[in-house]
């Protein structure tokens, strides 16, 4: 036997580029797919994932207001700390989702190029979903895309690293801050990139991860008011009927669960987006 204990991590919440346990004190076990332990994991309270909205409502402006170019090179940053992280998220995906290492490294690899591919379009959206209108009269009329604010998102339950990568970084890129809940059952992978935003020189606060018990939290990221948007992706059709109407009070944009799988094209880009007109006279 060996005469030392191996030093298990709990993997804390990420809110305001800080790693706080839950403020509830409480965590829980998560297992592999075939059911031995792999990880404690902070059970996030209603009031952490109010603590991240605050956070990410701080935040959004800050994002928003960089460059295009700033962002992308930010979205870049994250790509490389995960490509020289691949194997630490490969074996969380292994066994997470129960694949071969070769399909965990496939994985892996489509993840990165899709961060990448996020980081290529932030100075791109503009010129795409934006444009000069022609008006009858002596006036410029422009359409110009602006992000919704403060999304929140429901994570894809056994698509534990993709699936996350493409329902955060596709609000992240166009501008938005966002408050994700982590897959319930597989949280590791999300847990993962998390970290990695904190040494990719994302400002603090625009990507929010609060991991726990998903029947819990969604109501709760689903009603709040000061959230603009909600991403249900992650969540079954009848699930998602019952999180929208709870939106609804608060009149937020919601992206409903695509039945294609997901969904890497710019439709998940133009999601969270909103268009300012601007007007301008022509000078004589």
């Amino acid at each position: 036997m060996s005469d030392r204990l191996d030093v298990r991590k709990t993997y804390k919440l990420l809110i305001n580029g800080a790693f706080p346990r839950s403020e509830s004190g409480r965590s829980y076990e998560v297992t592999s797919a075939k059911g031995d332990f792999l990880a404690n994991v902070a059970q996030g309270s209603r009031k952490d994932l109010r603590d991240a909205v605050v956070a990410a409502r701080a935040a959004q402006a800050k994002w928003w207001g960089a460059t295009a170019y700033n962002r992308g090179q930010v979205l870049y940053r994250l790509a490389e700390m995960a490509e020289s992280r691949r194997d630490e998220l490969a074996d969380h995906v292994a066994l997470s989702e129960g694949v071969s290492k070769k399909a965990s490294q496939t994985t892996v690899s489509t993840s990165i190029d899709r961060i990448v591919w996020y980081a290529g379009w932030t100075d791109k959206i503009a010129q795409v979903l934006g444009g000069t209108n022609p008006v009858a009269g002596p006036f410029f009329n422009f359409s110009i895309p602006v992000p919704s604010g403060v999304v929140g998102v429901l994570c894809a339950q056994d698509d534990s690293l993709v699936g996350f990568v493409d329902a955060v970084f596709a609000p992240i890129c166009v501008g938005n801050a966002v408050v994700a809940i982590a897959s319930e059952r597989r949280p590791t992978p999300a847990a993962l990139i998390g970290e990695m935003t904190t040494s990719s020189d994302f400002p603090a606060g625009v990507l929010n991860v609060v991991t726990g018990i998903t029947d819990e939290l969604a109501p709760t990221l689903a009603s709040h008011e000061d959230i603009d948007g909600i991403d249900l992706t992650g969540a079954s059709i009848e699930t998602a009927d019952e999180l929208a109407r709870a939106g609804a009070g608060s009149i937020k944009r919601v992206r409903r669960p695509n039945v294609h799988g997901n969904e890497h094209s710019l439709r998940g880009l133009r999601a969270f987006v909103e268009t300012s007109t601007v007007w301008h006279t022509i000078g004589q």
